[in-house]
């Protein structure tokens, strides 16, 4: 299916099974950074039939430094009527502070690119926080437009 990205001090890869717990670590300090609230504390075990069965609803990527996970990305397929096709949601891509600037994030970006076309998605969409200007600068550079919209909100 997807094939790895290499890259001299590590890779791009599919999460694993055993990832989730470094997986939901990150997730943490992704809801953090982006001041939002917490994730549940069994994240990991939420996870697991999401990512992990027959059919998985969503996919994730993790960027594996010399044996650590440093940064991850979780996308899935949605379906757009305006289109009358499926693209890719990208709902998270985060890399640590301290491996910020060095291509992670790019290369997590790419791999999300590659699963979108496997699964013959049209286009990815995502949303950042408006306040994120080096995100923004970082997805301007990557050849993506923005668009001004507002998220809601609806507890159900």
């Amino acid at each position: 299916m997807l094939k790895d990205i290499t890259r001299p001090d590590g890779l791009v890869r599919l999460a694993r099974l055993a990832d989730l717990p470094a997986v939901a670590k990150l997730c943490s300090a992704h809801a953090s950074f982006e001041r939002a609230e917490p994730v549940p504390s069994d994240l990991a075990t939420r996870l697991e039939p999401v990512l992990f069965s027959d059919s998985p609803r969503a996919w994730c990527l993790v960027a594996d430094y010399e044996g650590v996970l440093i940064g991850y990305s979780v996308c899935s397929l949605e379906f757009s009527t305006w289109q009358a096709a499926e693209y890719m949601h990208l709902d998270c891509l985060y890399v640590s502070e301290a491996h910020r600037g060095a291509g992670w994030g790019a290369a997590l970006l790419d791999a999300v690119k590659d699963m979108a076309a496997i699964l013959q998605a049209s286009q990815i969409q995502w949303q950042t926080p408006d306040w994120n200007t080096n995100a923004i600068r970082f997805y301007n550079r990557e050849g993506a437009q923005g668009r001004n919209k507002v998220r809601f909100f609806l507890p159900v």
